[in-house]
């Protein structure tokens, strides 16, 4: 893969400075472009060997364009705050948002490939890892991110040649570091992996572009030129978009796989039974999370169900059992502009919590498959790849020591209709009701078939779905209070 880029390119200074004052103006202008366009972000991953030039590029890059809108990130040695949330956590808060373009140094491709190289993990684990990269560049791909990735090569001789010449002059001697010569020592390692993982990562919708490294004109100027024609293909095409995949059909459901048919809505407590066991799970509840072990967990409540289930009711009994300074409740409503400008799971990336913390989610990231679906707020193929890239966000929480807890809380369409009217009579909650929960309410159909797919399609056995009949509320309070002990319990 790299064989062609061991070829030294040379281009004179006069060609470069034709060349490089015509490439200015398009990048500036297509920059621009797309800015006013605002349809789509542009991402670029920047790796490569160490010496290849890939900082003097990215520098001259914003110089040639405008620095204001362009988001440059560089990512090193873990933070504290970084080392506690799953690993893609910093890479979904450094994308950035629609008509600006984002250049990430040391991207998702970097621990893969140096903790693979050094030995601390195994081929299974960089498998792994590449399956988890392709899953979430193709779904920025579907979200409409333009990904370009650039990889800069050096030649084993061009490279000690290139740390040499840096090391000798005083002005760029703090650029070479221990650390660099110690991954020159295998360099031929360093490139086996590296191959490797470029050859199964460079997809349709993300490939890989290779820039040889040794003359700085000629790496300006390609990858100079390749951003400015990927620009203007996307702009030209007005940003239109194809999904980089077309998930299956889904199979009809059978009325035996109706879910929310098959539950007992009779369960019920007494005041009395209610508040002895709300005493007994909240002081669990509290003292689990106070565990020394649960420092090493985070902890994630996502609540769902139907308009007046119960779930705002629920959410203050659990809270009422934390440390406030520990937990904090997220309401999901309409995206904000900030939120829209980003891809769809983004708004969710960002508010999950630090190790020996508690995030509730009031509604979640399955909106796409309930409200979006049925309201038609997004395409059938967005929808219908959600489960996936669903599947694997919760996948990737839990193995990252995220205790996750999933609740639907399910009413008859006749306890519905009693509380909506109860609502509408009593002042004080005559706030709960809007005419778009009356607009719910006729496609209640549509939502319990978007439900039940939902379910059996997200209930992964590390993060299965847990149902929960709430025509009692007493009953369905302590139903979850007690599940989300169980399940946090069981965790530690």
């Amino acid at each position: 893969m790299f064989e062609a880029a061991e070829i030294g390119h040379r281009i004179p200074k006069e060609e470069y400075r034709t060349k490089e004052a015509r490439l200015r103006q398009d990048l500036l202008k297509a920059q621009y472009d797309l800015l006013a366009n605002a349809k789509f972000p542009v991402v670029m991953v920047i790796g490569g060997v160490d010496g290849a030039g890939k900082g003097e590029t990215v520098n001259l890059l914003n110089e040639w364009m405008d620095p204001r809108h362009i988001v440059t990130r560089a990512f090193g040695e873990l933070s504290d705050e970084e080392a506690e949330r799953p690993p893609m956590w910093r890479f979904w808060r450094a994308l950035p948002p629609k008509g600006r373009i984002g250049v990430l140094f040391g991207s998702w491709y970097t621990a893969p490939i140096v903790d693979r190289v050094i030995g601390k993990t195994k081929g299974a684990a960089l498998l792994q890892s590449i399956e988890e990269i392709r899953h979430f560049e193709r779904m920025l791909a579907a979200e409409g991110v333009l990904i370009l990735k650039f990889w800069f090569h050096l030649s084993k001789d061009a490279q000690r040649k290139r740390l040499k010449a840096l090391e000798k002059d005083p002005k760029t001697r703090w650029r070479v570091t221990d650390t660099d010569w110690e991954r020159f020592k295998i360099y031929d390692r360093f490139r086996e992996v590296s191959e490797y993982t470029l050859r199964e990562t460079s997809t349709g919708e993300a490939p890989w572009m290779i820039v040889e490294g040794t003359d700085p004109n000629y790496r300006y100027l390609t990858v100079g030129n390749l951003l400015l024609e990927a620009l203007r293909k996307r702009l030209d095409d007005k940003g239109a978009r194809v999904p980089s995949y077309v998930p299956a059909p889904l199979e009809p459901m059978l009325d035996s796989r109706n879910i929310l048919n098959t539950l007992d809505y009779s369960q019920s407590l007494t005041r009395k039974q209610y508040e002895k066991r709300l005493e007994k799970y909240q002081g669990h509840l509290n003292t689990l999370t106070r565990d020394p072990r649960f420092r090493n967990k985070s902890l994630i409540a996502v609540f769902e169900g139907q308009d007046a289930a119960g779930k705002g009711s629920s959410i203050r009994r659990i809270t009422g059992a934390l440390d406030a300074r520990h937990y904090q409740v997220i309401p999901i409503a309409a995206p904000t502009e900030e939120e829209r400008a980003q891809p769809y799971l983004w708004r969710f990336w960002r508010h999950l919590p630090r190790k020996g913390r508690v995030t509730i989610f009031d509604r979640s990231w399955y909106g796409r498959v309930l409200v979006e679906r049925v309201e038609r707020f997004c395409s059938e193929a967005d929808w219908m790849r959600a489960y996936h890239e669903i599947n694997d966000f919760e996948e990737q929480l839990v193995r990252n020591d995220v205790i996750l807890v999933k609740f639907w809380v399910a009413i008859t369409k006749e306890e519905q209709l009693r509380r909506f009217r109860e609502r509408e009579n009593i002042a004080f909650k005559q706030f709960k009701i809007t005419a778009e929960d009356w607009r719910n309410r006729k496609k209640w159909a549509d939502y319990e078939r978007a439900v039940c797919d939902m379910v059996e399609r997200t209930s992964a056995g590390t993060a299965r779905w847990n149902v929960i009949p709430a025509n009692d509320k007493l009953f369905a309070r302590i139903e979850m209070l007690r599940t989300l002990c169980e399940q946090v319990e069981r965790a530690l």
